[in-house]
Formats: C-alpha cells, sequence, structure tokens
C-alpha cells in the first residue's frame, strides 16, 4: 500500500495568474512546481499525490492532466467542470473519459455569493451525472450552511461519493467547537462522505501548525468517520502560510499514533487509493 498526500496544489503565475487574499501575504505570489513538490515528498517517504484544483477553469484542469502524466508520482487528478452548466458538464466528461487520472472534481464554492449554491437545481443535476458516472466531488466549505447543503447533496444521492476537504473547516483559529463538531457527526451519519486530514487556506493564514491543538478536531474527525473514510493531505504549498512540508506532514502523521498499523495504513493512503480508485 502507498504513502499518498491526498491533496496539493501545482501552478504556473504566467499561465494561470492566482489571487489570493491580501491577508494571506506575499508567500503564494510564485511558482510552485512539481519539481519544488518532488524533495519533499522524497524526504517525507511519500509515494503519490492527488493533484487538486485551485481555479474554477476547465484549462486549469486540462493542464494539470497533462502535468500529472509528466510526472508520474501525481497518482490522479481532482479538477473542475462547469456544474451549474448540465450541457457542458456532460460535454467535458466526455472528453476528459480518455485522461486516466482525471478521479473527481471540485467547485470552489467557498466563494459563491449564495450559500446555498450547490443546491441549485443545475448544479444537483450535473452532480447526478458525477454519481453516473462513479466520479468523485469534493466540497470546500467554511460556514454552517456552506456544509449544510453538503449533507443535503449526501442525503439526495448517496450513491455520490463526497469528500470533505481540510476537516469540514474547524474552528482551530478560534479554539471553538460547536456547531462544527455537531455537523461533523451529521456528516458521517452519511456513509458516502469522507474527509481529508489537512487544513484549509482560511485557518493556516493565521494559525500557526501546531499538532497538539489540532488533535482535538483530528480525533473527533476520526472517532466519527473512521480511518477508512479519513485520509491524509498537506494542502501544499497553501499550507506553507503556517510551517514547513516536513513540519506539516510529520505532524499528520504523529496524529496517528494511536492508531493500529493496519488503520494508520488507511489513513496514508489505503483510503484515499479505494476512494479514487487509483
Amino acid at each position: 500500500m502507498s504513502v499518498i498526500d491526498c491533496h496539493h496544489h501545482v501552478w504556473w503565475l504566467d499561465k494561470f495568474p492566482h489571487q489570493f487574499p491580501p491577508s494571506w501575504g506575499t508567500t503564494l505570489y510564485r511558482d510552485f512546481t512539481p519539481d519544488d513538490f518532488r524533495p519533499e515528498l522524497k524526504a517525507c517517504g511519500i509515494d503519490g499525490t492527488i493533484l487538486v484544483q485551485s481555479l474554477d477553469d476547465y484549462d486549469e484542469t486540462l493542464h494539470y492532466l497533462d502535468v500529472a502524466e509528466q510526472n508520474d508520482f501525481i497518482r490522479a487528478v481532482v479538477g473542475w467542470v462547469p456544474l451549474a452548466d448540465p450541457t457542458a458538464c456532460v460535454q467535458a466528461l466526455d472528453a476528459l473519459r480518455p485522461r486516466r487520472k482525471f478521479v473527481g472534481m471540485r467547485h470552489l464554492i467557498v466563494y459563491e455569493k449564495d450559500p446555498r449554491w450547490l443546491l441549485q437545481p443545475t448544479v444537483q443535476e450535473s452532480l447526478a451525472e458525477f454519481a453516473r458516472r462513479g466520479f468523485v466531488f469534493e466540497a470546500i466549505t467554511n460556514t454552517e450552511e456552506q456544509l449544510g447543503t453538503v449533507l443535503d447533496t449526501a442525503r439526495r444521492m448517496p450513491d455520490l461519493d463526497i469528500v470533505l476537504n481540510h476537516l469540514g473547516r474547524p474552528p482551530l483559529p478560534e479554539q471553538g467547537w460547536e456547531p462544527w463538531a455537531a455537523q461533523m457527526v451529521k456528516a458521517a451519519a452519511f456513509p458516502n462522505i469522507s474527509v481529508k486530514l489537512s487544513v484549509g487556506g482560511d485557518v493556516v493564514w493565521r494559525w500557526r501548525w501546531s499538532t497538539d491543538e489540532i488533535r482535538r478536531y483530528s480525533d473527533h474527525v476520526m472517532q466519527h468517520f473512521g480511518p477508512q473514510r479519513v485520509m491524509a493531505g498537506s494542502n501544499w504549498p497553501v499550507v506553507l502560510l503556517s510551517g514547513s512540508f516536513a513540519e506539516v506532514w510529520h505532524g499528520i502523521e504523529n496524529l496517528l499514533t494511536g492508531l493500529s498499523a493496519a488503520d494508520r495504513a488507511a489513513v496514508l493512503g489505503g483510503t484515499a487509493e479505494r476512494i479514487y480508485r487509483i
């Protein structure tokens, strides 16, 4: 069983300009490439990765798939297709059929003005097509209402594999608990929802990585989802706002010390291999 970092990005800013919140500073305003990432992975004993979209841009997805074909350590790509236009969505999925590393998609619903964007009939129609084709939908949320739309979608579409990014955005900087904790219990009741053991940009820009501080949140998720529905992800390079890659990855490993060898192996790769059909 391979060790898999299930969540990272790459970008070349001249090809695909990015805009980060001003509060994040300037650390991320440079190119981050597979050549930058490869030595970090080797140093931490990571065999492969899943490359995740950072723009709601179909051209970026095609570019990522080309990058994945050129770099064997990238085992799969979570891209983007236009969910709000079911016809265009189907056309995109048909065009992507030969691209064997395309395993699913993410839409940055955190930036949609409508917190219930995901429940639009056209979006739901496209997600139903995703379920029929066996692709994964990744959900990145920052608010209780956004996460609620993901739970509604899971209820409506039990055959759709949904992966919550970044522990469902626990209130780490605020050292809070509810309503996040109760919502994660509700999410765990849906067998088609899994969770990434990672931390998102909304948290890391104002929180210095602390394995001790994140432990109560990761333990809560592990208790209710179980290792077969939790997977380790670094969120490189965004996580560099809070610590080095090695610090973060070894911190994630440390969060798993209480697990059996088999359960630990699941979180560090087996779960991702199964859910993404790698």
